[in-house]
């Protein structure tokens, strides 16, 4: 396997585009993103655990009930939630989708990201729609990743070339978030395309399986949004041997599917709103997987912690407190943190009490953008790893005036 070039257009068959249409004040913004593949694809999605959710996920959710779509459409600027007719929009923007490429309005699966509670007009789309789906290329992923944009500060794309039964495939991503992201799949929107066969009850199994090692495990700020969605298009061009079950074949297209969405992962922290510093926590010796998640994801979730990243300030108790109230059983009487990035590595605490360090080395070495906090547990085989990013005062300044 290897990282390719190319976003949600690196597997065969997938064009893209992405325009400025009017949803946005800012002209020179993009708002509205079409993805649109040759061949009816196989589909697989995770959405939000919010009980509040945007009527872009309740409409993509019954146009996927039969495990499958053709196209996805995704306006920013509005997260069409909270709106009375919320849903008839976003029927309304995938039938002018569905109707200037030639499909069924069934097989498009819509997303919407911005503010929510703003009433949406269908004017702009429906303005637009004739030159996204004219515009659409191979070479349109950057744009069509640009327009997914909210207060993301730089777009989102990751790919892979690997194999399945001796057969080249790809897969690709593009992701927005920056701010409102704690997924707990369940605002953060991912889409990936594949040309690998795949049956739509594996790709929902792979997805799901592996959303929790990586979406469920990012945190910029503990807000879940209303909108996040996280959907596959797996449209068999590659044509390799299709994966109807588990095995070697299934286990390849999963370690793909992994590598994506573990970069897509810490792009979205290192763009987190404000942020300055990516970080990424690990958890080994905890006693299973579950427990490690726990104790990373708490230690990523530290309002703390962060603003101790924040400042470049070793303060590893505040590390030590937000694996106490995790809610893991484990003995901390035996864990190690260390603090580790390009700089160097440095041991703060051993057998759950802290040893001698040089202030001004662990200064140097938590100035660096990326930052790993490890930890090591005595009391088991499981392993764990989150992302996130400090927290700075220009997130306040940020979503002091979204709206506004």
């Amino acid at each position: 396997m290897e990282f390719i070039s190319g976003g949600v257009c690196a597997a065969k068959g997938f064009t893209a585009n992405g325009i400025h249409c009017g949803i946005r004040k800012n002209p020179e913004k993009r708002d509205l993103a079409l993805v649109y593949s040759e061949k009816r694809a196989a589909a697989a999605a995770v959405y939000t655990t919010n009980k509040v959710k945007g009527a872009t996920l309740l409409v993509t959710r019954r146009h996927l009930a039969d495990g499958c779509a053709q196209a996805i459409v995704c306006n920013s600027g509005n997260a069409n939630t909270g709106n009375h007719n919320g849903p008839q929009v976003a029927e309304g923007m995938a039938a002018l989708a569905a109707r200037a490429m030639g499909i069924e309005p069934a097989d498009m699966v819509v997303a919407s990201t911005g503010v929510i509670g703003l009433p949406m007009d269908l004017a702009p789309i429906e303005a637009g729609m004739p030159a996204l789906a004219a515009g659409l290329s191979r070479d349109g992923g950057d744009f069509a990743a640009q327009a997914i944009m909210t207060t993301d500060t730089v777009p989102k794309q990751a790919a892979v070339r690997f194999e399945v039964g001796g057969v080249p495939c790809r897969l690709g991503g593009m992701a927005k978030g920056s701010g409102m992201i704690h997924p707990n799949m369940a605002t953060m929107l991912v889409f990936l395309t594949t040309d690998c066969a795949i049956s739509p009850v594996m790709l929902q199994k792979a997805l799901s399986e592996n959303v929790k090692r990586t979406f469920n495990m990012l945190s910029v700020d503990g807000d879940t949004s209303t909108n996040d969605t996280v959907c596959v298009l797996a449209n068999a061009m590659a044509q390799n041997p299709p994966v109807k079950t588990e095995g070697p074949d299934f286990d390849a297209f999963s370690r793909a599917l992994d590598a994506v969405m573990v970069q897509l992962c810490r792009a979205i922290a290192a763009d987190g709103e404000g942020a300055s510093k990516l970080l990424e926590c690990r958890v080994t010796g905890a006693k299973d997987e579950h427990a490690a998640r726990l104790a990373a994801k708490s230690v990523i979730c530290s309002s703390l912690v962060k603003s101790a990243m924040f400042g470049a300030d070793a303060n590893w108790g505040r590390v030590l407190c937000a694996v106490g109230y995790s809610g893991i059983q484990a003995d901390l009487d035996h864990i190690d943190i260390v603090f580790s990035s390009r700089a160097g590595d440095i041991l703060l605490c051993r057998d759950g009490t802290g040893v001698d360090f040089s202030e001004e080395e662990a200064k140097k070495i938590l100035s660096e953008d990326e930052i790993d906090i490890l930890i090591t547990l005595r009391d088991g085989d499981g392993a764990a790893t989150a992302w996130g990013c400090d927290l700075t005062y220009d997130y306040v300044h940020i979503n002091g005036d979204y709206r506004t």
